[in-house]
């Protein structure tokens, strides 16, 4: 836990590999600053932090690997740790390449997550004003030629805040969660987060997800409300409330990259 603020984090591309065992060299204790790596190649970074007890690899959305340093660990081990999880990475790397990515500009045509399915954005039968449909759902957009993201995003976040908020409403007092405030914000890497004194926020793209997907992250957020920590005491709170959890966790790392995250 960190000032009492618990992240459900967007699931990266692939898991972390292993972790070894806490260096013993002693290091300086900077947080957060990139050791640049000598060979400056594009594809890995070395971060160092004084709070990571041992050394972590992770790749993130964008194809960039990322060495965790610990507080007692040095480069030259960390660089021994990546040389020994190679494989381990590339299969990572084969596997994001292999996922589909949203599409950069939405136009009449073209396909988008939404509720759960890939839709396809259509004309909206003839009007006073130009509308285009998702499935069931119909939105008013400026013109149907050029670009339509960002019309459409903004009216996903608006159906989002109401829908979101109203549904965490509801599993706070199924699940008996003292909730002080729900938010759903346009967060970039995370899909929500819970503080001590009981404010949970919500990604807004939550809503291009299926139902069961986002009852499972409102119910992972109000679980940390019990457990602030995500411990096997705090899975097991998960599990009795929504079993189906880890096929929700599947789908969100499936499809993260389509919703952007």
């Amino acid at each position: 836990m960190i000032q009492g603020l618990l992240d459900f984090l967007a699931p990266s591309d692939a898991s972390p590999a292993p972790l070894v065992a806490r260096a013993s060299p002693p290091a300086p204790p900077t947080q957060g600053r990139a050791v640049e790596d000598e060979s400056r190649r594009a594809d890995l970074v070395f971060e160092r932090s004084a709070r990571a007890e041992r050394y972590r690899l992770t790749l993130r959305k964008d194809g960039v690997a990322v060495a965790v340093i610990p507080a007692r660990g040095t480069e030259r081990e960390a660089r021994a740790f990546v040389e020994q999880h190679r494989a381990w990475l590339e299969r990572a790397r084969a596997r994001q390449r292999a996922r589909p990515r949203a599409a950069t500009v939405w136009t009449v045509g073209t396909h988008v997550l939404w509720r759960g399915e890939l839709s396809e954005i259509r004309r909206a039968s003839e009007g006073e004003r130009p509308a285009v449909c998702l499935a069931a759902d119909v939105f008013r957009v400026a013109r149907l030629d050029g670009d339509l993201r960002a019309t459409l995003e903004a009216h996903f976040l608006r159906r989002a805040k109401i829908e979101l908020t109203a549904r965490t409403w509801e599993l706070a007092a199924e699940t008996a969660m003292e909730v002080r405030e729900v938010m759903v914000r346009n967060q970039r890497t995370r899909w929500g987060s819970c503080t001590v004194g009981g404010v949970i926020s919500l990604n807004w793209r939550l809503i291009q997800a299926p139902e069961s997907v986002r009852d499972y992250v409102i119910y992972h957020e109000l679980m940390h409300l019990k457990e602030m920590n995500h411990s096997d005491r705090f899975w097991r709170r998960v599990e009795e409330v929504c079993p189906p959890w880890r096929e929700a966790e599947a789908w969100l790392k499936r499809n993260g990259a389509m919703l952007g995250l």
